[in-house]
């Protein structure tokens, strides 16, 4: 095994959920620390935004001027850069605003909104520069990020958790809520990672880890208006969290411009 990896953990614009999944480990983050040296996270009082390391985790997306600057900064001084998040791989809640009127947000909210400086859309990180791995999640897990790291300190090149959720209810045994209560659950269209936590509850996934590969919008889609969702309705189960990933963007699109008579025709 090779010697300790240097981390920066970088916030853009987020909520720092992701960083405090690290920091919520209790005694197993004295454990990571036989592993890994942190040279820069604020969230923990380490600072060092300019150090050149190993990996930088990345938390937050691209929304200002200064979410650019210091994405490029970061890309610059580190040798790998992961994503962590909804946030940073696809934009996060807050990309919601790419599919309304941000502008006319910004006056509704702001008595000076020529002070605030955003950038025109809100995006994943990927968009601007390179990233080398990303892991998905709202927030991320202990066991995603820490898997990640081992992997890498034994020289293994990690890969990518990309298969649906709705294996992972199977693996465990767990009743389809969808089939058994007709609830709009988005497991056949995104990744596993957080080990199925809400159906195990008896409540439909909502998304938080993003789509998975190859997903059937289309499909799951019509079986929502078969659940007698409205169309407005279907559009936010898609667009709640990863509203700006390809997968969901598309579905989010097309129900938007559905007229519920349309559905009797």
């Amino acid at each position: 095994m090779t010697a300790k990896l240097t981390l920066a953990v970088h916030k853009l614009t987020s909520c720092s959920g992701c960083q405090l999944a690290l920091l919520n480990q209790g005694p197993a983050l004295l454990d990571l620390l036989e592993e890994v040296e942190f040279v820069h996270f604020i969230e923990a009082g380490i600072t060092g935004p300019d150090k050149t390391v190993d990996v930088a985790l990345v938390e937050g997306s691209v929304s200002t001027p200064d979410d650019l600057e210091r994405a490029r900064t970061l890309r610059r001084n580190s040798r790998l850069v992961v994503t962590m998040g909804a946030c940073a791989t696809s934009g996060g809640i807050q990309a919601l605003r790419n599919l309304a009127d941000g502008p006319g947000w910004k006056a509704a909210v702001y008595a000076r909104p020529d002070f605030i400086a955003t950038l025109a859309t809100s995006t994943g990180v990927a968009e601007h520069i390179q990233v080398d791995f990303e892991l998905w999640g709202c927030p991320i897990t202990v066991e995603q990020m820490r898997h990640f790291l081992r992997q890498l300190r034994l020289g293994v090149w990690p890969r990518p958790e990309a298969e649906k959720l709705c294996m992972e209810c199977k693996r465990r045994q767990q009743v389809c809520v969808m089939v058994t209560r007709g609830a709009p659950c988005l497991g056949p269209v995104v990744r596993t990672g957080c080990g199925a936590l809400c159906p195990a509850f008896g409540r439909a996934c909502y998304g938080c880890f993003g789509p998975s590969e190859q997903p059937n919008g289309d499909s799951l889609a019509n079986r929502f208006a078969g659940l007698g969702l409205l169309p407005d309705d279907i559009a936010r189960r898609f667009a709640a969290i990863h509203s700006h990933s390809p997968p969901f963007r598309e579905q989010y699109r097309r129900w938007q411009r559905i007229d519920v008579r349309e559905l009797d025709e």
